[in-house]
C-alpha cells in the first residue's frame, strides 16, 4: 500500500506555446523563462480549453496510518530515495500507534512540528475570528504573538520553551514595561499555546508555569473618580467650551481676549456641539458604559417609551461578546428623546431647505451619538477648562475610562448592594467591582460606623433608642440607604435584565408582584442628584 510518488496537475498553456502532437498524444512546446524548450502533455480542461499536464517536483507519500486511513503527504524531497526514507519514518509512526506505544494524539503532533510557527499563529487567529472576538483584542494577540516569537528566534511549535518566554519578560521590565503590559503578553502567549494543546498541534501547554507579574504592584495608571461637585462642573463645562473657545482670540496682541461676536449659524452649530458632549458625558456616567459601546449605540437600540427605558447593547459591540440590556433612568431617557427629536428636526429642516423628501423619524441604524476619537484629549480640555485637575494628590489620573469608575463608585455610596453594582457593571467577578471600580475615598466610612448600635461600657442602655430600633423608626432619615432602582412604585412594571438581549426577559421576569422588592432588580432610580 506505501508508495511515493509525484503528483500531476494542470495549468494553463503558455502565451507562446505551439501544439503539436507525436504518437497520438498532443503536446504543447514552449520556451521557458530560461530559453530551454519544454514539452509537456495537453489536457481539456472543465471549462472545455486545453491546458498542460505538468508534474510536481517534489514526491508525495502514500500510506495507511495508525488508523487505518490512507493519507497523503507531502515529503518535500526531490529524489525518489529521499522520499523513500520519508516513507519509512510514517509508516513506522504508523505500527508504533498500532502496537499503543503512541496514541493517535501524539502521533498528529508530530505531523504539526514541520509546519511554520507563522501558520499556526494565522490559524489561531482564525479561530478567534470565527469566535467572534472583539477585533481590538484579535489586534493585540497578533501583534503580541508575533513580537515575541521574532525577538526569541521562534520558527516553529518545537522552539516555544517557557524559558525564552521568561527571560523575554525580563527583558522587557529592565527597560520599563509596566506589569499590566507585560501579562498582556503573557496571557496571549498562554491562550495560543492552550489552542494548541486543544488542536493536537502540542501535547501539553510548555507556558503553563511561566509566572504572572503582580499588576498591583506595579500599577502604573491609577484612576480616581469625579465628586458630585467635580461631576456638574464637568457637564457645565463641557456645554459652554465649544462656544467660548470659538469666541477665544488665539494669536497676536488680544491673545485671550473674547472676540464680540460669531455667526448666528455658527453660534447655533456650537452650542448643539456642547450640549451633544454633555449628554455624552452623562450617559458614560449614568449607564456605566464604554467608550466604543457608546459610539456603536444606535436609534434602533433604544428603547424610550416604556415604563422602563432601556438601551439594548448588541453582542458584537459588548465587551464580553454576551450582549446586555442597559436601563436608563427616566431623567436621561427625557433627555435623549429630546435630543433625537432636535436631531429629527434638523433634518428634516434640511430636506425641507433642498425641495427632499422629509424624513418622518430618524433611521434606526445612526449613531445616537457621534463620538469622536479624539474625545480623549477633548476630555482632557474639559478637565481644564472646569478647574479640575488631571492628577490629585495621590498620583490618580482622571480619563475618560474613570467615569466608569465613577459610576461604580457612586453606586457603591448610595448604599446599592455589592451584586447589583457588579450588574450594573457588567462585571464577571465581584472582586473586580468592589476594589477596582469603586474609590474608597469618596465612600462614607465614618457615616457607616455611626450606623453600629451603641455598646457602652457602664451596661447601661438607651431605651429610646430601642423602642425605636424594635418599630424599625430608629434615625431612619440618618442612615445610609440603597437608593430606589425603579421608578415609583405607582408606575412599576416587570424588571428588566441588565445582562443579556431582550429575548432573555421573559424568561427573567419576577414573579413577585411586590414593587417594593422588583425594584432593585431594574438598575437605577428615577431620582438623582445629577441633572
Amino acid at each position: 500500500m506505501a508508495s511515493v510518488f509525484r503528483k500531476t496537475f494542470t495549468k494553463p498553456l503558455p502565451a507562446n506555446a505551439v501544439m503539436i502532437t507525436r504518437k497520438g498524444e498532443r503536446l504543447a512546446r514552449w520556451k521557458d523563462g530560461r530559453g530551454k524548450i519544454r514539452r509537456e502533455p495537453v489536457t481539456t480542461g472543465r471549462n472545455g480549453t486545453d491546458r498542460i499536464v505538468v508534474q510536481a517536483v517534489t514526491y508525495t507519500a502514500k500510506y495507511r496510518d495508525g488508523q487505518g486511513v490512507v493519507r497523503e503527504v507531502a515529503t518535500g524531497c526531490r529524489t525518489k530515495d529521499g522520499a523513500l526514507s520519508v516513507l519509512r519514518d510514517l509508516t513506522c509512526r504508523a505500527e508504533k500507534v498500532k502496537a499503543q506505544i503512541l496514541t493517535p494524539d501524539e502521533d498528529r503532533i508530530v505531523d504539526h512540528q514541520a509546519t511554520p510557527l507563522g501558520d499556526h499563529i494565522a490559524s489561531y487567529i482564525d479561530h478567534q475570528t470565527a469566535k467572534g472576538v472583539h477585533p481590538a483584542r484579535i489586534n493585540n494577540s497578533r501583534s503580541r504573538l508575533r513580537q515575541v516569537a521574532a525577538d526569541c528566534g521562534f520558527t516553529q511549535l518545537a522552539d516555544v520553551s517557557a524559558s525564552a518566554v521568561e527571560h523575554w519578560l525580563l527583558d522587557r521590565r529592565s527597560e520599563g514595561m509596566s506589569a499590566g503590559a507585560r501579562n498582556g503578553y503573557r496571557e496571549a502567549w498562554i491562550g495560543f499555546a492552550n489552542w494548541c494543546v486543544k488542536t493536537s498541534r502540542l501535547l501539553s501547554n510548555p507556558l503553563s508555569d511561566v509566572p504572572k507579574a503582580d499588576a498591583k504592584a506595579d500599577c502604573r495608571r491609577k484612576r480616581r473618580s469625579l465628586t458630585e461637585d467635580e461631576l456638574t462642573r464637568l457637564l457645565h463645562a463641557a456645554r459652554r467650551r465649544p462656544l467660548h473657545d470659538a469666541m477665544m482670540i488665539r494669536c497676536g496682541l488680544n491673545k485671550g481676549k473674547a472676540i464680540a461676536r460669531v455667526s448666528e449659524c455658527r453660534r447655533i452649530e456650537l452650542e448643539r456641539l456642547g450640549r451633544e458632549r454633555e449628554l455624552i458625558y452623562k450617559t458614560y456616567l449614568l449607564t456605566g458604559l464604554r467608550k466604543s459601546e457608546l459610539a456603536s449605540l444606535t436609534v434602533g437600540q433604544l428603547e424610550l417609551d416604556g415604563p422602563v427605558p432601556f438601551a439594548v447593547l448588541d453582542s458584537s459591540n459588548d465587551k464580553s461578546r454576551r450582549g446586555a440590556d442597559i436601563p436608563l433612568r427616566l431623567d436621561l431617557a427625557t433627555e435623549l428623546r429630546q435630543w433625537l427629536d432636535s436631531r429629527l428636526a434638523g433634518m428634516q429642516a434640511t430636506a425641507r431647505g433642498k425641495g427632499e423628501p422629509i424624513p418622518d423619524e430618524l433611521p434606526l441604524d445612526s449613531t445616537v451619538f457621534t463620538v469622536p476619537d479624539s474625545l480623549r484629549r477633548i476630555f482632557d480640555l474639559d478637565l481644564k477648562f472646569a478647574g479640575i485637575p488631571k492628577k490629585d494628590d495621590r498620583g490618580r489620573t482622571v480619563d475618560i475610562h474613570a467615569l466608569r469608575h465613577t459610576f461604580g463608585t457612586h453606586l457603591s455610596k448610595a448604599g446599592v448592594t455589592p451584586r447589583v453594582a457588579q450588574a450594573a457593571l457588567r462585571h464577571s467577578s465581584i472582586d473586580l467591582t468592589m476594589n477596582v471600580y469603586t474609590d474608597p475615598r469618596l465612600l462614607d466610612v465614618h457615616g457607616a460606623l455611626d450606623s453600629l448600635p451603641a455598646l457602652p461600657l457602664d451596661g447601661s442602655t438607651d431605651d429610646t433608642k430601642t423602642e425605636k430600633r424594635a418599630t424599625g423608626t430608629d434615625d431612619a432619615m440618618t442612615r445610609p440607604l440603597a437608593p430606589m432602582l425603579a421608578p415609583n412604585s405607582d408606575n412599576w412594571c416587570k424588571p428588566l435584565s441588565i445582562v443579556g438581549n431582550s429575548e432573555d426577559m421573559s424568561s427573567n421576569t419576577n414573579k413577585d408582584t411586590n414593587p417594593e422588592k422588583q425594584s432593585v432588580s431594574r438598575g437605577f432610580s428615577k431620582s438623582g442628584r445629577l441633572d
